[in-house]
């Protein structure tokens, strides 16, 4: 798919966010660790949001999360969606603590439940991005 079949948004990302996006297209879910207090975080910062610390790595996360909270669009609000209704938008809280903004697919609406188990799985909308969105576990 090219990005100008693609018509819905697209990540922008930024010197911060960069990495998260590249481990994406690699089909890797990435996110921000402080070696000097172990912390995880999401949305990435240059800092250690519970030490402040510099010292951060991007490393791979597990992809495995629960359902934390949900929504389910009924109704049009942008054209570019118009054939995905009715869709979802969902908080997966990750096993490892950070809640991530995404879609859940391979699930009914009417199936979504709080606490149920997901797995990441990527979506490649085009060439230079792939986006994570989460799938029920079993």
């Amino acid at each position: 798919m090219t990005q100008q079949s693609y018509t819905k948004p697209l990540p922008r990302p930024t010197k911060l966010s960069r990495p998260f996006w590249e481990g994406a297209k690699r089909h890797e879910l990435l996110l921000l660790n402080c070696n000097a207090c172990a912390r995880i975080w999401f949305p990435p910062s240059s800092r250690c949001p519970n030490c402040l610390s510099t010292d951060v790595a991007w490393k791979p996360a597990s992809g495995r999360g629960k359902v934390w909270s949900w929504i389910v669009m009924w109704q049009r609000y942008f054209p570019a969606f118009d054939a995905d209704l009715p869709y979802n938008v969902a908080y997966v809280q990750l096993d490892e603590g950070p809640k991530l903004m995404t879609n859940l697919v391979g699930v009914a609406p009417e199936d979504i439940r709080c606490d149920m188990p997901v797995e990441v799985v990527f979506d490649d909308v085009t060439e230079e991005f792939s986006l994570p969105k989460f799938r029920p576990v079993g």
